[in-house]
């Protein structure tokens, strides 16, 4: 399930963040000060165009779906990104079943609630098996390119999937 972000979530969500396995499938993979996560906060709390979701697994929160640079006139298009309490979840035994579930959650989402047409995103040539599951849910993958962020050279590549082409249970 999803449910909107509150100040409440703020905390929480920058532990997650900043979890070593986030960072390491992230553009961004320093480690987030509480006064970067506050400037970001109060941005896209405000802006239009985002939207920030908390997931819940039975009731717990335990991840953070993004949808940012939504358009929603005309084509209606976004882009998403998503990341998961890493560590509670593989402590727990619960990893590869709420990756599914917030996957499908963020879809039914882009699709269902937002009415998009195409959904985009990104992921790191590294992340094979993101990039597997990305495939699974039936995204395809554009033209990889190379970017400097945070002092190193990484390899992004855009994903996107359509209405029409998305998966249904």
């Amino acid at each position: 399930m999803l449910r909107e972000v509150t100040g409440d979530d703020v905390h929480l969500m920058l532990s997650w963040r900043n979890q070593e396995m986030n960072r390491q499938v992230s553009k961004t993979s320093h480690e987030i000060t509480p006064e970067e996560h506050a400037r970001w906060w109060s941005a896209v709390r405000t802006d239009p165009t985002r939207r920030v979701l908390m997931y819940l697994r039975e009731a717990v929160p335990c991840g953070v779906v993004t949808f940012f640079d939504l358009r929603l006139d005309g084509p209606r298009t976004g882009s998403w990104g998503f990341y998961l309490d890493a560590d509670g979840l593989a402590g727990r035994g619960e990893t590869l079943p709420a990756w599914l579930a917030v996957m499908r959650a963020a879809v039914d989402h882009a699709f269902d609630d937002l009415a998009l047409d195409r959904l985009d995103g990104e992921v790191l040539a590294h992340n094979t098996v993101v990039r597997q599951m990305n495939r699974r849910f039936r995204f395809v993958e554009g033209e990889p390119r190379t970017e400097i962020s945070d002092g190193r050279e990484i390899t992004v590549i855009p994903i996107s999937l359509h209405r029409e082409n998305r998966r249904r249970r």
